[in-house]
């Protein structure tokens, strides 16, 4: 109703600008309205159903199974309601060996799109929203669990096609190292890239030739575009013009390699980018590079207007931008080598306010690394691993040497990556600066990359400063900050005084590739301007509590650690943690209060701490049960009392005693538990006791992160990070 009227307005005014805008908000509003509409509804426990359809991805390979994306087509069991046409699955068995491109049907049970919400962590449920994803879930062990189709049976897809590639390059690339990065140079499969490749790749800015791009699209539309348009003077086509023909070959092209890379949103945008820049041919229009440039923009948010909340889609637009802004309207001519070098210095500088606000770090080495890769990965690496693929199926050993020269190009080109990744220098981390300095920061790299004749570009240097320069406030002296965070079932908190950090346990360790030290410490940590840990303490030996130690260890410098299980950190000088252990920081203080005895209860061993601030204090307590509650009532008596406390063991029934909570007597209990976890944390008793003491109760399952600032003089404040950052995808 509002929008009609200020389209209305605008219409009678004839302001067309105003009128476009308007109209863009409505079509926003109503794409997001029916992608919402697609969603499971929010529910206070998981949804059990049969249910039939296609699987849509290549599984991605578990340390137990598999998971991918399913489409579904029919509902069996129950037969009334309704369900998200694209879900998530997990499947915890490994003999299952789903396809993409088969029918299956199976016995699910699934929960509303859930992700951790902490400062300076991936939004998952952001990026769940855009891709279209409505549910997550896993498959149960059922015997209804099977499958209807292959791809076979019917029409071949892009899903079997790809299925059938992937398969042949798994074949053909068993035991090699880099059998992930020719993957995705080739179809855009990235999960079979190790971690540590990723870290190289990150580091050194170069995720971009990896990862099918519009870099990748674009280069195949181009080599096929000039191939056909060299056939067509060969051979003498005159019936047709030959720009014409290359240019429908190229877009052709580009949608089968598009196609291989299962129309991947990034592949998307660049999809429609060069249907612009091939149909400008096609119709005889002139190519001007801002206005090819704008109506792809105009086309992609139109086609997907959630593609705004991609960080690809600013990174890739940027880029074109920031190339087309380097080389267009320059007097002279520049050799390929001048243009590749101005190029990669233009992105470098151009792109690094974004990568400061997505992901707070920017690579000093990216303009030295891609002067090798992207000659090597980019320009020659692309064609080989394609033409290996496509000939495997007709001409296997043809295919199979061409992956093979693939692969070692990679192992020659590979340690160089790697020696300038291991350079202290080849990245540099800093806070995520407040969003006014994004706009001035790139005003700044616009203003010097300019032509020279423009004046005063100097002034650029100055509008980077607020970006560079910008730090988070500490607490002052006598003050901390806790902050637990939302590590799903398990437990991470973090102490901040006004020069030191305390982290407090690490979260799971989910597989080989993800744990909650990289996923959700390390990025809060980098968020908030910190690259060192004063102390670190590891409770116990749970996997939901040391999980993600070993992550932090590799990244951050750590001065202490305390632990009850030292041999768990083998390699690092770890000191057990003990009861009467105190120092003080900043005028803050910290007395370790048990474990006070050892037993054989493994989590009534855990560290126990306590922090004091002028303002208040706050008692960290991990997974202590009712024999360790009981020892430290008779052991501190009323020195237990805190205003904060982190509920110990989740809120498991086995905790939180009367005699207990009466001696700590909380303002505030802070719950670190899982969204729907299988063990029904916090339990309803347990709830009820803290009610009864008056206490404010928050859980990171429903809060996200939580965030305390005991101030120094004696005020105590608290806020949620979903309460503060709440966007309309959130429940």
């Amino acid at each position: 109703m509002v929008l009609g009227l200020l389209l209305a307005v605008c219409l009678s005014f004839r302001l067309a600008a105003a009128a476009a805008f308007v109209l863009g908000l409505a079509w926003a509003y109503g794409y997001a309205h029916v992608r919402l509409g697609d969603g499971l509804a929010a529910t206070r426990e998981r949804q059990q159903a049969l249910i039939e359809g296609t699987v849509l991805t290549i599984p991605e390979t578990m340390d137990r199974g598999v998971r991918f994306d399913f489409g579904v087509e029919e509902r069996i069991e129950p037969a009334e309601g309704t369900l998200p046409a694209r879900v998530r699955l997990s499947w915890y068995d490994d003999s299952a060996a789903p396809k993409a491109g088969e029918r299956w049907r199976l016995r699910v049970s699934l929960r509303p799109p859930r992700g951790m919400a902490n400062p300076g962590g991936f939004d998952y449920e952001q990026w769940l929203f855009a891709e279209g994803i409505g549910a997550v879930g896993y498959v149960r062990e059922s015997l209804d669990n099977r499958r209807l189709e292959t791809g076979a049976e019917h029409f071949p897809s892009f899903r079997t096609w790809r299925q059938a590639v992937y398969d042949r390059l798994s074949a053909a690339l068993a035991g090699s190292p880099v059998a992930g990065l020719v993957k995705a140079l080739t179809m855009g499969a990235e999960d079979d890239i190790a971690p540590e490749q990723w870290e190289v790749l990150r580091r050194t800015g170069t995720v971009h030739l990896i990862a099918i791009s519009g870099s990748h699209i674009g280069l195949i539309a181009a080599f096929v575009f000039f191939l056909a348009k060299s056939a067509c003077a060969w051979f003498g086509v005159l019936r047709w013009p030959p720009p014409r023909i290359a240019a429908l070959a190229a877009f052709l092209a580009a949608l089968l390699y598009s196609g291989l890379a299962d129309f991947a949103i990034p592949t998307q945008r660049a999809m429609i980018m060069i249907a612009v820049a091939m149909g400008a041919i096609v119709l005889q229009r002139n190519l001007n590079a801002p206005h090819v440039l704008a109506t792809a923009l105009l086309a992609v948010v139109l086609y997907d207007p959630l593609a705004v909340l991609v960080p690809g889609f600013w990174l890739s637009f940027g880029a074109v931008a920031l190339i087309a802004f380097t080389l267009a309207g320059r007097i002279g001519r520049l050799s390929a080598w001048q243009s590749l070098l101005r190029i990669n210095w233009a992105t470098a500088l151009g792109l690094a306010p974004f990568l400061l606000l997505f992901f707070r770090q920017v690579s000093l080495v990216s303009p030295l690394a891609n002067l090798l890769a992207v000659p090597v990965l980019g320009t020659v690496l692309i064609p080989v691993c394609l033409a290996g693929a496509l000939l495997l199926p007709i001409m296997p050993a043809a295919g199979s040497g061409l992956l093979q020269v693939a692969e070692q190009i990679l192992l020659w080109t590979w340690p160089v990556l790697e020696w300038l990744s291991a350079q202290p220098w080849s990245q540099w981390n800093h806070a995520e600066p407040p969003f006014w300095a994004i706009p001035l920061a790139l005003l700044g790299t616009l203003l010097i990359l300019a032509p020279r004749g423009v004046p005063a570009r100097w002034l650029g240097g100055v509008l980077l400063i607020p970006a560079i320069v910008w730090e988070p406030g500490h607490p002052p002296p006598g003050a901390f900050r806790l902050t637990l965070l939302d590590v799903g079932q398990g437990l991470a908190a973090v102490a901040e005084t006004r020069r030191h950090v305390l982290v407090f346990d690490t979260g799971a360790r989910l597989g080989r590739r993800f744990d909650m030290g990289n996923a959700v410490i390390e990025p809060y940590l980098r968020q908030a301007g910190i690259d060192h840990i004063d102390a670190l303490v590891v409770s116990h030996g749970d996997n939901d509590h040391i999980g993600g130690a070993r992550s932090l260890l590799n990244h951050f410098s750590v001065e202490r650690i305390y632990t009850s299980v030292p041999e768990e950190l083998a390699g690092y000088p770890a000191a057990v943690c003990q009861a009467g252990q105190e120092w003080t920081w900043d005028g803050v203080e910290f007395e370790m209060l048990g474990p006070l005895e050892k037993s054989e209860k493994e989590n009534d061993n855990s560290c126990v701490l306590r922090v004091q601030g002028r303002g208040g204090s706050a008692l960290l307590t991990a997974d202590i049960e009712r024999a360790a509650e009981g020892r430290l009532v008779e052991r501190y008596g009323g020195h237990l009392r805190s205003d904060i406390l982190v509920v110990p063991h989740h809120g498991s029934h086995t905790s939180s005693t009367r005699e207990f909570l009466e001696e700590v007597n909380p303002k505030f209990a802070l719950i670190p538990a899982g969204y729907l976890n299988r063990f029904g944390f916090p339990h309803q008793a347990v709830l009820e006791r803290y009610r009864d003491l008056q206490a404010v109760v928050l859980n990171t399952a429903e809060a996200g992160a939580i965030t305390a600032l005991v101030g120094a003089e004696g005020e105590l404040r608290l806020k949620t990070y979903r309460a503060e950052h709440r966007r309309y995808w959130n429940e």
